[in-house]
């Protein structure tokens, strides 16, 4: 029988290739895809508002006579339409439009429009206003609807949006759409069917309840929601499956390795370390792959934790592969298994995109042969002619920047291929509970919730950088005292739209002013090696000042650094603050964390610097950079696709994360239950198969 996602879209009334091509953008192929491609938001534009009440930043729907419609020539050509009715005049600017265009709006024409009013240099103005020209009677009260808002591609406006949904609408009586949630849970939360929730959302009547649509907060979305939350957790579901469908090597705990590390070590392990251990430890014993998420704040020992797990894995026979985002991260690891390993008679081997020629050629043979029993590095560990004699354990730090494709591809590279290695994910952004168990439902989640003792509370400070010159003289008094300071910049060039400090221009301005310091600049665009030289320096204390962009927010080590100057820190993410404030307190002298803003500040910009002050925790903090920020920004790049709904709101939504999780393993075992739900709302974003 045809279905709905059996229909493409090139049915609808004018849509020929071009515009088919356009609609693919948007993943829309077929008309189940465009009935899903779901309004983000909703426009109340039933009432009339006379010009002369405007006021600048209202959204409005005026009415009103066309009085001229002039080219003006500018920095940019644009068509002006000048709008008048009882109580005032009002101009509709269009800096793209034809020549119909401009016959259309002539003079005389009554025209009807929407838009945002703001200032111009005719007065009060609407960019690219929606409009319809000698418009039908607006509607009475008890006929107005809601007008829906989609998310949109280059080249697709949104009344042709708008029409092809509603022309799709039609197809919903002869071609219903296929219920795939089950029965008992349509019961259970007395949900409409998908049929009538995907009318009522993209055409609310006449009468419908404003306030509850406009909040997204009507039955008919949050069954939508709900469906769309479950379709992602069986998602992540199903990737863990794939990665456990085949065997692991049961890693079992023998000899003294582990013991003998632990002996040597300066300190005794947190509690919360010692649970984690634990729970690798049961994992690796098991024949099924570990996939387990580790998750520290800032400095709570996650390290130590992954070199345990690495020992019980070579002293069970296998090989260990620990893969960091970034070369000056994978050689901080690198140095820290050396030192720490030699005395146990094992050295780390070492693999980047740097190793070339013979140096690489060994690394590989010894890999292939079974002779590196622990290889560190970077993305280069995984490339495809790269190969292990008998790989048990992979470990990632940075989690963030490591997306579900690479966890599935991680599989192609076990022991002769025919074991899945385990997998220990590690990460020091802290990531609000919620968010994990749906982001990350492939994993087991362990958390290091304390701090080693001796750990340095860091005194954070916000202040206006018209201060500047007192936070300059207290940099020179720190590294005077033999301290070491870090100062953060957010853009490497000058750039007066943002008004940030850029970091070669703040280096050479601190040169210039504390000729008594050594002082170093690192940003992303040095190569690897200039910026690992730089950073070896720091830690080794030749430089005493370490100009920055966000490059070394992850990983670097300076016990002795002490005090670190965040320029506009109004610019970053709050995790991202406390990632760069967590590059102090790493020794034993007092540290401070100094955010110098950028005036005047917003009240949200004022309220997150205060989570800051006022909170050493990370979950608290992302649990704010939550609220503020969204999921896909709290992830980072990496795994934003499978956080970018289409309806649920992650912030708004959150009190079903925990019903959903519940129910989701129990449709497991309906593969076209399953299959279906995803291919409905996350299309391609993850294959599955081999990859």
């Amino acid at each position: 029988m045809t279905s709905l996602e059996d229909i493409q879209v090139t049915v609808l009334k004018g849509v020929g290739d071009a515009l088919a091509g356009r609609l693919a953008r948007l993943g829309i192929h077929t008309l189940q895809d465009l009935l899903f491609h779901l309004p983000y938001r909703y426009e109340d534009r039933t009432r009339l508002t006379p010009i002369g009440s405007l006021h600048v930043g209202d959204v409005a729907v005026v009415e009103g006579e066309v009085v001229s419609a002039d080219m003006v020539m500018g920095r940019r050509r644009s068509l002006q339409v000048t709008v008048r009715d009882n109580s005032g005049f009002l101009a509709l600017r269009f800096f793209y439009f034809s020549a119909a265009q401009k016959k259309q709006l002539s003079e005389g024409t009554r025209v009807r429009c929407f838009g945002e009013v703001r200032p111009g240099r005719a007065g009060m103005e609407f960019y690219h206003p929606e409009y319809q020209v000698n418009p039908p009677p607006m509607p009475s009260p008890d006929q107005a609807t809601l007008t829906p808002i989609y998310p949109l591609t280059e080249g697709i406006q949104q009344p042709r949006l708008r029409s092809l949904c509603q022309q799709a609408q039609r197809y919903l009586s002869r071609y219903p759409v296929r219920e795939w949630l089950p029965d008992g849970v349509l019961e259970e939360y007395q949900f409409p069917t998908i049929t009538d929730a995907l009318s009522m959302v993209h055409a609310p009547p006449a009468g419908a309840p404003v306030r509850a649509l406009m909040e997204g907060q009507h039955p008919a979305q949050q069954r939508l929601v709900m469906e769309e939350l479950m379709a992602h957790q069986l998602s992540m579901l199903k990737v863990r499956a794939q990665i456990q469908s085949r065997q692991s090597l049961a890693l079992l705990p023998q000899g003294d390795l582990a013991d003998r590390f632990l002996d040597q070590l300066p300190f005794a392990l947190t509690g919360a370390q010692n649970r984690v251990v634990d729970d690798i430890r049961q994992d690796l014993s098991q024949p099924l792959p570990m996939l387990r998420l580790v998750q520290g704040d800032v400095g709570s020992g996650k390290t130590v934790v992954a070199a345990l797990a690495a020992l019980q894995a070579i002293a069970a026979g296998a090989q260990v592969a620990l893969m960091a985002p970034t070369e000056i991260l994978a050689e901080q690891h690198y140095v820290n298994f050396r030192d720490w390993l030699a005395p146990l008679g094992l050295t780390p081997a070492w693999l980047s995109g740097k190793t070339k020629g013979r140096a690489r050629d060994a690394v590989l043979s010894a890999m292939a042969s079974g002779d590196a029993r622990l290889v560190i590095g970077t993305h280069a560990l995984f490339q495809d002619d790269v190969a292990f004699e008998r790989l048990g354990l992979v470990i990632v730090d940075e989690q963030h920047r490591f997306g579900v494709h690479q966890r599935l591809a991680l599989r192609d590279k076990g022991a002769a291929g025919d074991y899945a290695p385990h997998q220990l994910i590690m990460t020091a952004t802290p990531i609000p509970r919620t968010l994990a168990m749906s982001a990350y439902a492939d994993l087991d989640t362990s958390l290091i919730d304390e701090l080693p003792p001796g750990r340095q509370p860091i005194e954070t400070i916000a202040i206006p950088d018209s201060r500047r010159e007192e936070v300059v003289e207290r940099v020179r008094g720190a590294c005077q005292s033999g301290r070491q300071a870090y100062w953060v910049c957010t853009l490497i060039e000058e750039s007066e739209a943002l008004q940030c400090q850029a970091a070669e221009a703040t280096a050479d301005e601190l040169r210039e002013r504390l000729p008594e310091l050594s002082i170093g600049l690192v940003h992303g665009r040095l190569k690897a090696s200039e910026k690992a030289d730089l950073m070896h320096r720091f830690q080794a204390g030749e430089l005493d000042l370490l100009v920055a962009t966000t490059v070394i927010e992850v990983g670097v080590d300076v016990p002795n650094a002490s005090l670190i100057i965040i320029e506009n820190p109004e610019r970053l993410g709050l995790a991202q603050l406390h990632q760069l404030r967590g590059r102090v307190g790493r020794g034993h002298d007092a540290s401070y964390c100094v955010l110098m803003y950028h005036p005047p500040l917003s009240q949200n910009g004022k309220a997150r610097l205060q989570v800051l002050r006022d909170s050493q925790d990370g979950f608290v903090i992302a649990e704010k950079d939550l609220e503020i920020r969204g999921p896909g920004e709290v992830l980072g790049t990496r795994q934003t696709g499978l956080m970018q709904f289409r309806i649920a709101d992650f912030e708004r939504d959150r009190g079903w994360i925990e019903a959903v999780r519940k129910k989701a393993p129990a449709l497991m075992d309906d593969d076209r239950r399953v299959n279906a739900l995803i291919q409905r709302w996350l299309g391609e974003r993850i294959r599955y198969g081999d990859v």
